[in-house]
């Protein structure tokens, strides 16, 4: 009896200590001063000082709101932009890709997104798009256009897990809003343009996500987790250069729909998107 009890203490302080941390996911095109392409590449010394700038004021600013631990996940072009040298010692760095779960169902206290673009198709947008540029031409869900931030944001509510920050343009800031109203956001620059921008200073974009991170911890307990409920379909409509050979074999619940758009369905929400990240 004595051993069980112990083992119980033990798993419910793991599981204080785990709600009491955070996991940011990072991408580049939402990082003030980065508006052209030739900015988002990895080996690009400044994009790695900016954004591994602006995640060390979200790491600061969520351990002075009250956060134990924070986790932070390099999400953009292959996982390679982060500085190790310089992210904030506070932080653990995750490099390489997620599984579909993307570790969410580790019981994370909240989900972030900093340097967070638009989805595909965004008006007003800095090069907004879904996933990948290149490849997808358009994304939906239920109908609906969508691209990391609801995508992923219906992923951590699946784990009951609410995303409350978002740093990026002000058409991602407007998007996370669009489903979790309660989420605070540092709105870092504006489009003028697909490829055109009126950005914030590193030092003051640097400071705004600072405060909005503090904020973001403090009310968290305020903000709801997003859930996507029933049956959810995604539809992913790819470029010309993506297309597949139309003998291509398809997987279960997966079917073409049209010369570049598959369909992917699912009982439920990770159903669907366990079809889709596993394509």
């Amino acid at each position: 009896m004595h051993r069980t009890w112990l083992l119980l203490l033990a798993c419910v302080a793991l599981n204080a200590q785990t709600k009491d941390s955070v996991l940011i996911i990072t991408d580049a095109e939402g990082v003030a001063g980065i508006c052209r392409q030739e900015q988002t590449e990895p080996t690009n010394a400044e994009l790695q000082k900016l954004l591994t700038g602006e995640v060390n004021a979200a790491v600061s600013g969520f351990l002075r709101g009250g956060a134990k631990e924070v986790v932070v996940w390099d999400g953009h072009d292959g996982s390679r932009t982060l500085s190790v040298a310089t992210i904030n010692q506070a932080a653990k760095l995750i490099i390489g890709s997620l599984g579909p779960k993307m570790l969410l169902d580790r019981g994370f206290g909240a989900v972030a997104f900093v340097g967070q673009h638009a989805r595909a198709n965004r008006e007003r947008a800095v090069m907004a798009h879904s996933y990948s540029s290149l490849g997808i031409q358009k994304l939906t869900m239920n109908g609906k256009e969508v691209g990391e931030i609801e995508t992923r944001t219906a992923l951590a509510g699946w784990f009951g897990v609410p995303v409350i920050l978002l740093s990026g343009d002000q058409a991602a800031a407007e998007d996370l809003r669009a489903i979790v109203p309660e989420a605070e956001t540092a709105v870092v620059k504006e489009s003028l343009g697909y490829y055109g921008c009126m950005s914030l200073s590193a030092s003051a974009a640097q400071s705004m996500i600072e405060q909005r991170a503090m904020e973001a911890w403090k009310k968290r307990a305020s903000i709801r987790p997003y859930k996507v409920e029933g049956a959810v379909e995604i539809t992913m409509e790819l470029t010309t250069r993506s297309t597949p050979s139309p003998e291509a074999t398809l997987g279960a619940g997966v079917e073409r729909i049209g010369p570049r758009t598959l369909r992917f369905r699912g009982k439920d929400f990770m159903e669907a998107w366990t079809r889709w990240s596993g394509r």
